[in-house]
């Protein structure tokens, strides 16, 4: 009979694990947050600043300015000074943004602070699942890596209703010109909790090690892991995989033998994000009222967008580990070419067919979650080396903030001169081209090691 003493001994581990990828993972609440508050605040933003349709777009997209810039600066810091420290910096950037929007007094001074908070969101992006997926055991580690992609869309969740019931709850007036400041303003206190939560969390045991702190690896090590003799045999593997290599250079990631992940790495993080995603997450009250929903029903169906994409988060967790990352990417690209063609069919109706418009839209966020969403970034986490891991995230992860700039900063004007129809077409088009990347470049990494992974790429 086993006793409780040790069934308590051998969870322990999982416990810590468990809220090591919590608490990280709070980072991704304040990017799905702060990202998402442009959604209810762009149509008072627009009026208080009056602002043309290539003025808001840059108004939306200046978050993107800072999420590259922090993209460059994440991997090459972090692995200098530590994933942890970075995050704590992190904390810090968010509260001062956030305060910064909510005070703002021009358009230039809000685009200045959304940049800087776009900085904070480029860095966690980057970070937080590279580190979740350095303290996770291989059968679970999509599953942990994909907890911050579902906090991000619960933060988005939580802004789209706080925008609904601000909207709703005073007049036209009042919004423009105090109701997107509050809708700003509540980012502060989650900032604060992940800072202080931060505290409880240690350092990358990976960086640990790569930096000669083996004792200190070790120790961690020994906290996630269900016994010593595992904890053990994880140290030696992660010193095998980080003897003989050469210190990290850029020009290194251009090399034959790492040149396939950078590939794979960028391509998947890039048609995350011009398949459309944030043309709906940014302006989808906007979009709804291209439609003809009146502003009340606008906000109402940007918080069923903001319910489906947690549920089909938590769908993906779920079988993310079971079913692979690969086959999952391959449904999406089907499913999100497919929503978006019927989408562009229905704005070229002659007639608005609102529900169905609704039901599209709902389809492409719950397919796009369930795929592309999550499995991006732990894609990203997993398949470069240890030695270049936060460089070549930080490259992989560029791609993704790149694609989002152009998209949230050109589909207003693509709206306004081609049509609301031919740019879910084009979105559509791309969905396709996405299906023959994953064919014909990415492999299948579900339930291996990191260390597995990286001796597996460089072989091929």
């Amino acid at each position: 009979m086993v006793s409780h003493a040790h069934v308590t001994a051998k969870n322990v581990w999982m416990r810590n694990v468990l809220l090591i990828s919590f608490v990280t993972a709070v980072g991704g609440f304040l990017f799905g947050f702060d990202n998402g508050s442009i959604s209810g605040s762009v149509g008072f933003l627009q009026s208080k600043f009056a602002l043309d349709a290539d003025g808001i777009g840059w108004m939306t997209s200046s978050i993107i300015v800072g999420c590259i810039i922090g993209v460059a600066l994440a991997g090459p810091l972090s692995d200098a000074i530590g994933r942890k420290k970075v995050l704590l910096l992190t904390a810090l950037i968010f509260i001062f943004g956030v305060l910064g929007q909510a005070m703002a007094t021009s358009a230039e001074m809000l685009v200045w602070y959304r940049i800087l908070v776009g900085i904070g969101i480029g860095v966690e992006t980057t970070i937080a699942p590279l580190y979740i997926a350095e303290v996770s055991p291989a059968h679970i580690r999509g599953r942990l890596v994909s907890l911050n992609q579902l906090f991000n869309c619960i933060g988005n969740l939580a802004i789209f209703s706080i925008a609904a019931v601000i909207a709703s709850s005073a007049s036209e007036a009042w919004n423009i010109e105090y109701g997107w400041r509050i809708i700003f303003a509540a980012g502060i206190a989650p900032a604060i909790v992940f800072l202080f939560l931060l505290a409880k969390v240690p350092e990358s045991p990976r960086w640990l090690i790569r930096k000669g702190r083996d004792e200190s690896g070790l120790d961690v090590l020994r906290k996630i892991n269900p016994d010593e003799a595992t904890a053990k045999a994880q140290l030696e593997a992660i010193k095998s995989a980080l003897q003989n290599e050469h210190q990290s250079h850029l020009r290194e990631l251009f090399k034959p033998r790492l040149r396939k992940a950078l590939v794979i790495g960028f391509g998947v993080a890039l048609f995350q994000q011009i398949t459309g995603i944030n043309a709906i997450f940014y302006y989808a009250p906007e979009i709804f009222k291209t439609a003809g929903v009146n502003v009340s029903g606008a906000m109402s169906f940007t918080v069923l967008i903001g319910v489906m994409l947690v549920i089909s988060t938590l769908v993906s967790m779920w079988i993310i580990d079971k079913v692979g990352r690969r086959s999952l990417l391959i449904f999406g690209s089907i499913g999100m070419a497919v929503s978006l063609c019927c989408t562009g069919l229905l704005f070229r109706a002659s007639e608005t067919h609102t529900t169905l418009l609704l039901i599209c839209i709902l389809a492409y966020v719950a397919i796009f979650a369930v795929s592309y969403g999550t499995v991006a970034y732990v894609i990203i986490s997993e398949i470069f080396p240890i030695h270049v891991r936060g460089t070549a995230v930080s490259i992989a992860t560029f791609a993704l903030w790149g694609g989002n700039f152009f998209v949230s900063r050109f589909f207003p004007v693509l709206v306004e001169n081609i049509s609301a129809a031919n740019t879910f077409f084009i979105f559509s088009g791309i969905s396709v081209i996405a299906l023959i990347f994953v064919l014909t470049m990415v492999p299948e990494t579900k339930g291996k090691t990191l260390e597995e992974i990286e001796f597996e790429m460089q072989r091929k």
